[in-house]
């Protein structure tokens, strides 16, 4: 009779059962999993930290009321908003708003002069400054010849 055959359970190269070859096989692939495994968290163990441009990260949460967020304003709201002064004349209209990486307090950049965007001269000034009154956007003691004299202010990009 011909080893190896489906009735005699014995695999054809020699003496050891179909089944017990079958479930060393999977104890091999098991253990190379499970060393493979063991290898990757090892590596990652004694990896330094990760960091994120090079710079360690951290953030810092603080608790802020939404109550008093529902009263201020949103800059889709601002940023357009027509600019005057105490005698209700306009003296510019809010061009952007910009919060500096170093003060974290906003500016606004006014677009002054110009017509249709011709001859528009961009000038900065702090959004504290600005008073929100009825409704409007009020910088009091600004005229237009005022923010003119303001030196220039040029986007990056």
């Amino acid at each position: 009779m011909p080893r190896g055959n489906a009735r005699s359970g014995i695999n054809a190269r020699g003496g050891l059962p179909v089944r017990m070859i079958d479930q060393l096989k999977g104890t091999a692939v098991a253990r190379s999993i499970t060393l493979l495994a063991g290898a990757a968290v090892l590596a990652a163990a004694l990896s330094g930290p990760v960091r994120s441009q090079g710079a360690p990260q951290t953030v810092t949460l603080m608790k802020v009321d939404p109550t008093t967020l529902a009263t201020g304003y949103r800059t889709s709201k601002v940023v357009g908003s027509t600019v005057v002064n105490e005698a209700n004349e306009t003296v510019g209209t809010i061009d952007d708003l910009i919060v500096t990486p170093n003060e974290k307090v906003p500016f606004a950049v006014l677009s002054v002069g110009g017509f249709l965007g011709m001859g528009t001269k961009y000038v900065v000034v702090p959004f504290s400054a600005l008073q929100v009154k009825d409704k409007k956007m009020v910088l009091p003691g600004a005229t237009k010849d005022s923010l003119k004299a303001l030196p220039d202010f040029k986007y990056n990009t």
